[in-house]
């Protein structure tokens, strides 16, 4: 981000991702229904997430046992009463939901509820609340505090998202190189296999994939939809 605004300060930037799981990741104490549970916690314990404890310059504090050191903090902005952590089902009910003691906190496996009930799993609809839902991920963050935009790519086959087409071109060019043991070369090599990918290839790729997208709208699949790229010369 550092590079383009250094090189295109007086242009607006957009950076395009995948939804790889490194670049969707939140800010520790984000909020999240993933381990909240149901209920109030009983009297003596509490609520939190668990963050691994850094140091003022970012590195881990490990204990005495050689493993990091964990503490719990409040998630995001939320208050809790007295002090003492809600649970899903009373956060429910402060939302417009009734009976949500009678509601699983979450459904088995992988969360699949069964269709046409009135209220799904705690989890589950606490995760389709807007709050939930809009909650930036770090990469996001960072961007905006750079006043650059981020949009993320669906989940896709490879063919579908160019840029894995690109990835896939660089990596193919770094393997053709000599191999070396010198960490210069290395990083030279690097460099050259990303430079390889021309915008002009870039075109051709953001175009490929459109043509595939087509194939399958058009019910083509296999060695057909292949056959409609190699009509378009792709």
């Amino acid at each position: 981000m550092s590079i383009v605004q250094k090189h295109w300060p007086n242009e607006d930037h957009i950076f395009i991702f995948n939804n790889a799981t490194t670049h969707l990741k939140h800010p520790n104490g984000s909020l999240s229904a993933c381990k909240m549970p149901k209920g109030t916690p009983k009297v003596g314990t509490n609520w939190g997430v668990e963050v691994t404890v850094r140091n003022s310059e970012g590195k881990i504090i490990y204990g005495v046992d050689g493993k990091p050191t964990k503490m719990k903090i409040c998630m995001g902005d939320g208050t809790f009463e007295d002090g003492i952590f809600k649970g899903m089902a009373k956060i429910l009910e402060e939302r417009g939901y009734d009976n949500m003691v009678n509601v699983r906190a979450e459904c088995r496996p992988n969360f699949t509820c069964k269709p046409g009930v009135k209220h799904y799993c705690c989890r589950q609809m606490l995760y389709n609340e807007p709050d939930f839902v809009n909650v930036k991920s770090t990469l996001e963050l960072a961007a905006e505090s750079q006043g650059i935009s981020v949009l993320f790519l669906p989940k896709f086959h490879c063919k579908l998202t160019f840029i894995e087409q690109c990835w896939g071109h660089a990596k193919r060019v770094y393997h053709q190189m000599l191999p070396s043991p010198s960490k210069h070369d290395l990083a030279k090599n690097l460099v050259d296999a990303l430079e390889s990918v021309t915008v002009e290839q870039m075109w051709k790729y953001a175009c490929c994939s459109h043509r595939f997208m087509d194939a399958y709208k058009k019910g083509l699949m296999g060695k057909q939809g292949h056959g409609q790229l190699e009509k378009a010369g792709l």
